[in-house]
C-alpha cells in the first residue's frame, strides 16, 4: 500500500511535471537545496584539512548555487513558455515536414521520443548556454559571501559586471525555437540520441563547462586570496571529475530499479494524460538528483581533503 501510496503521490507528479516542463529549473531548484546544507556540512566536517580552504569551499558552494538558481529562474521561464506554445500549437510554429519527422510515427507530436529531446535540448541546454556567466558571477560572489559567513575583509578594488537576461515575448522565442526544430541538424540529432541517456550528457557536459570557466575566472581574480585560489581551483575540478564519473557509474547501477519504477509508475497512472510528461520528468529528475547526491553529499569531504594536500604539496 506504501509502495502504491508513492505512485499516485501529487507531490511526486507535481514534481516529475515540474522536471519536464522546467528541466533546466529543476535542476538548479535540487542543487539549491542540497547545497546550502549537506555540501556545508560535508565540506566542513573534513578531517585535517586547512580552514581556510574549507571556508572557501563553503562560500564557493553556497554562491554557485544562489547564482545558478537564480539565473536559471530569469532565463528559463521564457524559454519553458516558449516550448510549450510548440507542445499545443505545433502547426503554427514547425514545417509539418517537421511535426512528422519528430512524431516517427507515434499519435501525437508530445508521445514521441524524437521530440522530447528536441524539446529537452532546448530547456536542458538553457544551462549550458549561461555555465560561463553563472561562473563569473561565482567567482566574484566569494569574496561578499566570505565577509558574511567569516567575517572576511573584502577587496573592492574592481566593480564586477553586472550580467542580465532579457527575454522576448514567448511568442517570438517559439518562432525561434521552431526555426532551430525545423532544421536538419536538430532532426539528425533527435534522431539519432533520442533513445540515450541524453539527459544526464547534458547536465554533465554543463558542469564541465562551468568548473571550467570557473577555474579561468578565479585564475584571474583580484579579490580571492592568491594563498587560496589554487585549493578552490582543484576542489571545482576534483569535485566535478569525481561526480562525472560517479553519476554514470551509479546511474548504471539504478539502470534496471529505474525501469522497474517507470513500469510500476505508468501501470498505476496509465488512465492521465499527464502519464508522458511524468516519466518524462523521472527521466530528467533521475540524473539530477543522482549527481546532485554525489557532488553535494559524498564528494565535498573527498574533493576538499585532496585539494587541500595538493595546496599542501604547491603543485
Amino acid at each position: 500500500m506504501k509502495v502504491q501510496a508513492i505512485y499516485n503521490s501529487k507531490i511526486l507528479k507535481k514534481g516529475l511535471e515540474f522536471a519536464s516542463d522546467n528541466s533546466s529549473l529543476f535542476v538548479a531548484t535540487a542543487s539549491l537545496a542540497l547545497s546550502t546544507v549537506a555540501r556545508p556540512i560535508a565540506i566542513m566536517a573534513t578531517p585535517d584539512t586547512n580552514i581556510e580552504n574549507k571556508k572557501y569551499a563553503c562560500a564557493k558552494s553556497l554562491a554557485s548555487s544562489a547564482v545558478g538558481y537564480f539565473l536559471m529562474l530569469a532565463a528559463s521561464s521564457p524559454v519553458a513558455k516558449a516550448v510549450k506554445n510548440i507542445d499545443k500549437r505545433p502547426y503554427e510554429y514547425l514545417k509539418k515536414s517537421t511535426v512528422e519527422n519528430l512524431k516517427a510515427g507515434e499519435k501525437s507530436l508530445k508521445a514521441s521520443s524524437r521530440y522530447k529531446f528536441a524539446s529537452q535540448l532546448f530547456k536542458l541546454g538553457l544551462g549550458f548556454v549561461i555555465a560561463v556567466p553563472k561562473s563569473i558571477m561565482t567567482c566574484s560572489l566569494i569574496p561578499p559571501f566570505m565577509s558574511v559567513l567569516f567575517n572576511k575583509k573584502v577587496n573592492n578594488e574592481q566593480k564586477d559586471k553586472q550580467i542580465s537576461f532579457t527575454g522576448s515575448g514567448s511568442k517570438s522565442l517559439s518562432k525561434l525555437i521552431g526555426k532551430a526544430m525545423d532544421s536538419s541538424f536538430i532532426q539528425k540529432m533527435s534522431e539519432k540520441f533520442h533513445n540515450t541517456n541524453f539527459e544526464q550528457h547534458i547536465i554533465s557536459l554543463t558542469d564541465a563547462a562551468a568548473t571550467t570557466a570557473f577555474i579561468a575566472q578565479t585564475a584571474r581574480s583580484r579579490k580571492i586570496e592568491q594563498s587560496r585560489k589554487k585549493a578552490l581551483m582543484y576542489n571545482a575540478a576534483i569535485s566535478t571529475g569525481l561526480c562525472i564519473a560517479g553519476g554514470y557509474a551509479i546511474n548504471g547501477l539504478l539502470e534496471k530499479p529505474a525501469e522497474k519504477f517507470i513500469k510500476n509508475f505508468a501501470q498505476a497512472n496509465k488512465s492521465s494524460p499527464k502519464l508522458g510528461k511524468y516519466i518524462e520528468g523521472i527521466k530528467v529528475a533521475k540524473p539530477a538528483l543522482i549527481l546532485g547526491g554525489i557532488y553535494y553529499i559524498i564528494i565535498p569531504l573527498i574533493s576538499t581533503f585532496l585539494a587541500d594536500r595538493f595546496d599542501r604539496k604547491n603543485i
